[in-house]
């Protein structure tokens, strides 16, 4: 129901958008037969608004892919650089708490190991919202800071780093299913101690689920029914078990391949002396204002890496 919801929202947004553009060309056609300046003014001003949100729509079209519109799991480690890669993992971190706070997005902070100086040495948090996960891919790599470093007696420059996993929190989607025409069902007698009841009647249940081959059966049980349902309640842990491992394999080939949190990885670098700038090595977008970018001003970099590169996203 939710994802029935999301999507007719999205169809009503273009349907909208369309009943402007018709609205507007018929403006504009009566402006033309009056020759009304005044509303030709106010159809150019109509077109810009259609351009903008035009813009706005096309973007959102590049976070179509299947699990675009999940939560998000976000994972941060500090990687090569001692205190000062710990302290970057802490300032990334609050990165994207703001960046998620002004999103609207809710955050539960699953895991965290402090450094000890400072810092965190690892954390993990839930990003739930609309969209969460589309966005956050974006930000996997590693992500390097320049910088003088508040640790080292000599103010020295240090270059640390960190590196940023995201998947989707699609655990929820697995859902178990049992069609009674894929169970074979048998009945036999039980083996083993029980009594004359057990062994003259056939208490014991095999079932086969003959899509993947699992075969379950259950003879503890007194009666036929009791062991009936036993084996199906263990056929569904199996089954779930079964859909966990395709999922975790799927995780992990969204997650891609482990890189290391050092020189030479990184896809992202913030530079804070001996002057300001952070750049995104894989998009060629920079800008000036760190701060800001640290503050939580992650949009711009996330557009265009997901317009420069959707297929890698």
């Amino acid at each position: 129901m939710r994802d029935l919801a999301a999507l007719r929202e999205e169809v009503d947004r273009w349907k909208a958008y369309r009943q402007r553009l018709e609205d507007t060309a018929e403006l504009l056609q009566l402006a033309v037969e009056e020759d009304d300046q005044a509303l030709l003014e106010e159809v150019a001003a109509e077109v810009d608004g259609l351009e903008a949100e035009m813009k706005r729509l096309e973007f959102k079209m590049l976070l179509s892919g299947p699990h675009d519109r999940a939560d998000a799991i976000l994972a941060i480690h500090a990687g090569a650089g001692g205190t000062d890669a710990q302290d970057w993992a802490q300032m990334l971190l609050r990165m994207y708490l703001r960046w998620a706070e002004a999103k609207g997005y809710k955050t539960e902070l699953l895991d965290k190991l402090d450094g000890e100086e400072a810092g965190i040495k690892r954390a993990m948090v839930r990003v739930s919202g609309p969209y969460a996960y589309g966005y956050l891919r974006a930000e996997r790599g590693v992500h390097r800071l320049v910088r003088l470093s508040p640790f080292d007696a000599a103010h020295r420059r240090h270059t640390s780093f960190a590196l940023v996993e995201v998947w989707p929190d699609i655990a929820d989607e697995i859902e178990i299913e049992i069609d009674p025409n894929d169970l074979q069902i048998e009945t036999f007698r039980a083996a083993g101690a029980g009594g004359q009841h057990v062994q003259k009647n056939e208490t014991a249940v095999r079932i086969t689920h003959i899509p993947t081959g699992i075969v379950v059966s259950c003879q503890n049980e007194r009666s036929q029914t009791q062991n009936r349902e036993m084996a199906l309640r263990i056929l569904r842990a199996r089954l779930y078990e079964l859909e966990e491992r395709k999922k975790q394999a799927e995780l992990a080939a969204l997650k891609g391949d482990h890189v290391e949190a050092g020189w030479g990885n990184q896809i992202r670098s913030y530079v804070l002396h001996p002057y300001q700038m952070v750049k995104d090595h894989r998009t060629g977008y920079e800008t000036g204002n760190a701060a800001a970018v640290l503050d939580g001003a992650l949009d711009p970099l996330i557009e265009a890496y997901l317009r420069v590169i959707p297929e890698r996203a």
